[in-house]
């Protein structure tokens, strides 16, 4: 073998070793994704599809009204809807979703999904905590039954895209 030939294969191997370390950095400490699981999130996200979800996002912000977040739970990651920030009173009467007393509009949700919303509250967000909600409010485990308060630590990411399948790559925000 000639030596250029040695020097090519030499800059291929530096190249992909590169390419390995950044993705494995990317992976470890950006981005990941999460198979979404269940019916909680129709419409926004449905069973099967993979989500890409950024967790770094919440190092420097803190999750906000409507971010749709990934909850890391010790035998199963959530898929779920921030709802209430900490010291928020959170309640639902006639279909309607109320924060501090001010209804909310829900832009997300469709009109069977805020029908299927029971009445739940009021309940006041601990601090250090969020309250979440599925988008398919009639079936969604979520804090109002079976999750509770979502501590800080929990949220491990925000969901930014869908990946597959590939015919419905698209933003979830």
């Amino acid at each position: 073998m000639s030596e250029q030939a040695k020097k090519e294969w030499v800059e291929w191997i530096k190249a992909i070793a590169i390419a390995v370390v950044l993705a494995f950095i990317l992976r470890t400490f950006f981005f990941a994704t999460s198979i979404v699981e269940g019916s909680s999130m129709d419409p926004t996200l449905e069973s099967g599809e993979r989500v890409m979800f950024n967790k770094i996002i919440y190092f420097v912000d803190e999750p906000t009204y409507g971010d749709v977040v990934i909850i890391e739970r010790p035998m199963k990651n959530y898929v779920k809807r921030v709802i209430g920030k900490p010291s928020d009173t959170i309640e639902v009467r006639n279909h309607q979703l109320y924060i501090d007393g001010q209804k909310k509009e829900q832009n997300f949700l469709s009109e069977e999904a805020i029908r299927g919303t029971r009445d739940f509250g009021p309940v006041k967000v601990p601090d250090g905590t969020y309250f979440v909600m599925g988008d398919n409010r009639s079936i969604s485990k979520d804090s109002r039954n079976g999750l509770g308060f979502i501590k800080e630590g929990e949220i491990i990411g925000r969901t930014e895209l869908i990946i597959y399948p590939f015919d419905e790559i698209s933003l979830t925000q």
